[in-house]
């Protein structure tokens, strides 16, 4: 199986969205962490020193925050000082309510505005800005609901920075439509880092940084004919692709080695606590195979792909969770949200000859990469795919985010 998966694999011309949400690996959506560098602030005739995190503890009239920057911080609220809870999004304080400090939860995210002690080990507060972990968990799975309801993915065509559109490509073999993606000056443009699969590291970006390759995901309004896209939001990235088969597990560090029948060599992959990995049931993996065999032999017009279409008819549809799982305008069933809801695996479910997928960061100097995604049970979808034929791989935001388990990041 090994040999034909190498002799399939580099007929890998792409990865295509089926219309995820996905996963936006979690944490993969906007709005995942609050922005506080557009959160409302205190005015003081001084401008004192400020800090940004988490609470980890309180004890007493101390919290342990854990910082953005890194490290934590013990903060001391006094009787003086003032306490205002906002909203997730919220820009000013006009909206803001007074916060007993007893309210204050593990978990809360807080902007404190105050002086730090000599040692830099304390910090006494003068203000505390607070969003509540309930608030921002609500915001989150309404973004991801919005992101599934709203939203569309697939790989770069195409981009057109001075009319502000760029197409891309979703479906599979026959069935694949191009899409144009309209943005307008207010549309907000995030990409991924090179080195991250956390949607949170993902910097404000633009049009002209998108390119023919990249994935995008969007969330907007999608025209009745199904062939444009209004996008509020757009969060790209370029991400490697690899096919082939494991050939050693290392648990101690989190590792996997696959030998890349795409690019003929062996790669060092880590499965992070945001990387989504899924296997496949053998029966899901050969209906998957059966419609992507259908698409070619449509697409070639020969007459084995009617009879193959027979079995396309069988390929795993969503679960019925109100319409985001099911048939898309211009696409067939959402096949990634069926990856989203199965049940996670572990690295002690993979095994040394197993054929995988990945969609992973591109890595750095080492050549080690980080999975984002990882589908295993993937034999029959790699041996059927047939020359020439755009076969189907992962989003990156699949198997995870926008399906929202907790925990897990691209997401969008």
């Amino acid at each position: 199986m090994p040999s034909e998966i190498s002799k399939r694999a580099s007929c890998l011309l792409a990865v295509t969205a089926l219309v995820a949400f996905a996963i936006l690996p979690e944490g993969a959506i906007a709005g995942s962490v609050p922005a506080f560098s557009q959160a409302p602030t205190i005015q003081a005739a001084q401008a004192p020193a400020r800090q940004l995190g988490t609470i980890k503890a309180i004890k007493g009239d101390t919290i342990r925050l854990t910082t953005d920057v890194g490290g934590e911080i013990d903060v001391v609220v006094e009787e003086t000082t003032r306490i205002v809870r906002v909203e997730p999004g919220q820009k000013d304080l006009k909206g803001a309510t007074v916060l007993p400090f007893k309210d204050l939860q593990v978990g809360d995210r807080i902007l404190v505005r105050g002086q730090p002690s000599a040692d830099g080990k304390t910090f006494t507060a003068a203000g505390v800005i607070a969003m509540k972990h309930v608030d921002l968990e609500a915001k989150q799975q309404h973004e991801r609901e919005d992101w599934q309801w709203r939203g569309i993915g697939g790989l770069v065509s195409a981009v057109d920075p001075a009319a502000g559109i760029v197409t891309i490509s979703i479906g599979l073999g026959a069935t694949a439509t191009n899409v144009a993606v309209h943005t307008t000056k207010d549309t907000v443009i995030r990409r991924y880092a090179p080195d991250s699969v956390k949607f949170d590291d993902a910097k404000p970006s633009t049009l002209d940084a998108i390119r023919p390759g990249d994935q995008l995901r969007a969330r907007g309004s999608r025209s009745a004919n199904g062939k444009g896209f209004a996008a509020e939001e757009i969060v790209n990235g370029s991400f490697r692709n690899i096919a082939g088969t494991i050939s050693s597990i290392d648990v101690a560090r989190n590792t996997v080695t696959v030998m890349d029948a795409i690019r003929k060599q062996s790669t060092v992959v880590k499965i992070s606590a945001e990387s989504q990995v899924r296997k496949l049931p053998p029966e899901m993996a050969q209906r998957i195979a059966m419609r992507l065999k259908a698409a070619a032999g449509e697409a070639a017009g020969t007459p084995g792909g009617n009879a193959a279409a027979a079995g396309q008819a069988q390929a795993p549809a969503a679960p019925n969770s109100g319409g985001a799982g099911g048939p898309r305008p211009g696409g067939g069933p959402d096949l990634q949200q069926v990856l989203n809801r199965m049940p996670r695996a572990a690295l002690a479910d993979l095994q040394k000859g197993d054929a995988v997928m990945i969609v992973s960061t591109e890595g750095g100097a080492s050549g080690q990469v980080t999975a984002i995604t990882l589908l295993a049970g993937v034999e029959p979808i790699l041996t059927v795919s047939p020359q020439g034929t755009q076969a189907m791989t992962l989003s990156p935001w699949a198997l995870g985010g926008g399906s929202a388990e907790a925990g897990a990041d691209a997401n969008p």
